[in-house]
Order: structure tokens, then C-alpha cells, then sequence
């Protein structure tokens, strides 16, 4: 099985590469030889050339979190104060560690450490109930029954 588009080159690939472009043979010949890009045997080749370097160098991906050095004090800060909001602890973590971060990372944060925020007991209760009436059709009594469509039954 070869290398797939998207993937690291595993390091004895890698060397595989390097050893055949070094021999006598063109890029374009090993690459197909070795089922992986041209593109990708001229890279290795100019960093090894250039920097000696024979090995893949890490992804790089999403930087690490600001907060993830800091997961542990939330925990004890909601449980102290469950009802505080994103913001009170954003302003918390500002204020004892130094750290700014947007109120989504902070609800990112107690997520990984399964936590939530409650409301808090005083709040009043969210209603699912409709909170206005329906509209009314112009000029119809709303003690009379609307007329129904002709052809249709109970």
C-alpha cells in the first residue's frame, strides 16, 4: 500500500524516497515507482539538502488553549458558585489568573470537564406555552365559528 494524498509519509517511506533519489534515477520515475507526488520527493530531497533534516515535522494544526492550563480552578469556582455566569468567570480568570479568553472557550472548557452552568432558582421558569394569541381574521366575531371550506367533513 502507498502513501495517500493528505497523509504523513511514514519515516522508512521517507527514506525510501531519499535513498532512490539519490541513486541514479529522475524524481518523476521514483515518485511513480513509490507511488507519491513529485512535489513530495523534491520537498524531502531540498530539506534534507538544506537543513539535514530526514524526519516529518509535526502538524501543526489548532494551537493548544489558553485555558487548558487553567481547567481545574474552574471546577472549584462553579462549584462554589454554580448560578455564575460565562462572563463572571471570564472576568474571574482575568482577574485571578491573568488569563483573557472569549466566553465561548470558557463554555468550551467546563464542557470538557462535564460541567454546566444552571440558571439560578430565583430566575422564573422558561414557559413553552404560546405567549400571544392568535391572529384573528379581519371582520370575523370570534364567537362565531368560521366557515368551513365546501367538500370538507368533520
Amino acid at each position: 500500500m502507498g502513501w495517500r494524498r493528505g497523509q504523513a509519509c511514514g519515516p522508512e517511506l521517507r527514506g525510501r524516497v531519499l535513498a532512490a533519489c539519490d541513486g541514479a534515477a529522475g524524481v518523476r520515475e521514483v515518485a511513480e515507482r513509490l507511488m507519491v507526488g513529485p512535489s513530495h520527493a523534491v520537498k524531502l530531497r531540498r530539506r534534507r539538502d538544506d537543513t539535514g533534516e530526514t524526519v516529518g515535522r509535526r502538524g501543526t494544526g489548532r494551537p493548544p488553549s489558553k485555558i487548558a492550563a487553567q481547567l481545574e480552578p474552574p471546577r472549584g469556582r462553579v462549584a462554589a458558585q454554580p448560578d455564575a455566569t460565562l462572563r463572571e468567570l471570564r472576568g474571574w480568570l482575568l482577574a485571578e489568573r491573568g488569563v483573557s479568553v472569549p466566553p465561548v472557550k470558557v463554555r468550551r472548557a467546563l464542557a470538557k470537564l462535564g460541567l454546566t452552568l444552571k440558571k439560578s432558582r430565583s430566575e422564573p421558569p422558561s414557559r413553552t406555552a404560546r405567549t400571544s394569541p392568535l391572529p384573528g381574521r379581519p371582520g370575523l366575531d370570534a364567537a362565531r365559528p368560521r366557515p368551513r371550506a365546501p367538500g370538507l367533513r368533520r
